[in-house]
């Protein structure tokens, strides 16, 4: 772990849209798609003096000293996934969240709820989305990168967050953008139960559940090889690379404020004093 910036920082969250799906596409080919991502997001985010805290899979926890850093970093990096060439001519979209805060630091990492507000505005983005807190987008200003405006999307109830926030995005010259409200597909409503069949209807009935039977076996097969083709490449299976670092930094902030109650029991020190 290198030596971690204290006081005012920008936390940066960054992930691959339908992963899962791209492995199913590509098999072994996802690997070299894998080693692209994470080349471009080192190198563009490396070049803005970002500092890599964690990696999961496709997913990525960096912290910036600046937020005009932070903001250079993903725009660069969407750019040059939006420019890059993929095995079997698919369309690799990151989605992007970053958060600007005052967060603790301990010695395993930082602590706090400004980690898990920057890591839950990532998911709530869509592929090719870079979006940002109003404390970022506060901080930024008018000092934007050539070719970047900022809009509001309204506010979002992220996981996990009390207060709903309100949500930014980067609109970057030259590349496609997706709302996020028009990403929002409406539930489709729950058809009325069929009525029960009889005679002859009854046995192609008992037939059609034994076939959806095999179908329903061979799909859970399925749904085992993939998982162990995930498993190896990386990826931690349908939640989000994302949510799972969040949710670590959330137990190590739990684990530090365990062993601070044992050392105050231990002196005779109530808790709350």
């Amino acid at each position: 772990m290198p030596e971690l910036p204290a006081g005012t920082v920008t936390f940066a969250f960054t992930d691959i849209e339908d992963s899962t799906e791209l492995l199913k596409r590509l098999g072994d080919d996802y690997g070299d798609v894998l080693t692209s991502h994470r080349r471009i997001v080192r190198d563009t985010f490396g070049t803005r003096d970002g500092i890599e805290i964690d990696t999961q899979g496709d997913a990525f926890f960096f912290v910036f000293l600046r937020a005009r850093d932070a903001i250079e970093a993903a725009v660069e990096a969407q750019r040059a996934h939006a420019a890059a060439t993929w095995p079997g001519e698919v369309v690799v979209r990151v989605r992007m969240g970053l958060h600007t805060g005052e967060p603790a630091v301990h010695e395993e990492g930082y602590v706090g709820l400004d980690v898990v507000r920057a890591a839950r505005i990532c998911t709530v983005g869509r592929g090719g989305q870079i979006l940002l807190s109003e404390t970022t987008r506060a901080l930024l200003g008018s000092g934007l990168p050539e070719g970047v405006s900022v809009f509001p999307v309204g506010q979002r109830q992220l996981r996990g967050i009390d207060e709903p926030e309100r949500v930014f995005e980067v609109a970057i010259d030259g590349l496609e953008q997706e709302d996020v409200e028009a990403a929002q597909v409406p539930e489709a409503p729950v058809p009325a139960a069929p009525p029960p069949p009889a005679g002859k209807e009854l046995e192609r009935d008992i037939a059609l559940r034994f076939d959806d039977l095999g179908a329903r076996l061979a799909a859970g097969i399925q749904e085992r090889v993939l998982r162990s083709f995930e498993e190896k490449a990386g990826l931690p299976g349908k939640e989000s690379s994302v949510d799972h670092i969040a949710a670590r930094v959330e137990s190590l902030g739990d684990e530090i404020d365990a062993r601070m109650r044992a050392a105050l029991a231990k002196k005779g020190i109530p808790p709350d004093s």
